[in-house]
């Protein structure tokens, strides 16, 4: 297949890959702007700034569900759009084949497994737990 089509050579049928990881990468930028931006306004500028983040800020910004999925969605597109850029590199600096399929497995595990345990994290996130010794928990909890 060359990469110049000629009148009468036929077209390639089917998803073009490369297409959609591009545009994956231009529209996930965008929305991880405002989402990164965001966060940080909302982390550094509003109230008492960086000196409030502590576990006591998290547990409280968690409780709520829409920071929940502010923050799972933040952490999916970073995790995807970073993914899908080493997997540029990986096509861009390797040969194709064994080298190659085993990068690409290793960057999709890797996104993958933090993705999954990120997720759990924030959605199972629980600061004062229920049985938990009164000297294990913070100061904010009902001991």
């Amino acid at each position: 297949m060359t990469a110049i089509e000629f009148p009468g050579e036929p077209r390639r049928r089917g998803s073009n890959l490369e297409k959609w990881g591009w545009i994956y990468m231009r529209a996930s930028g965008v929305v991880l702007l405002v989402l990164i931006f965001g966060h940080l306004f909302m982390n550094l500028m509003v109230g008492d700034g960086i000196q409030a983040i502590d576990f006591g800020f998290v547990g409280g910004k968690w409780a709520d569900p829409f920071w929940q999925w502010w923050d799972v969605l933040m952490l999916w597109l970073a995790l995807i759009h970073g993914a899908n850029g080493m997997r540029t590199l990986v096509n861009d600096y390797t040969n194709p084949g064994t080298v190659q399929k085993v990068l690409k497995g290793a960057l999709f595990a890797a996104a993958a497994v933090l993705i999954i345990l990120g997720t759990l994290v924030v959605f199972t996130f629980e600061p004062c737990p229920a049985g938990a010794p009164a000297d294990l928990l913070p100061s904010f909890c009902a001991a």
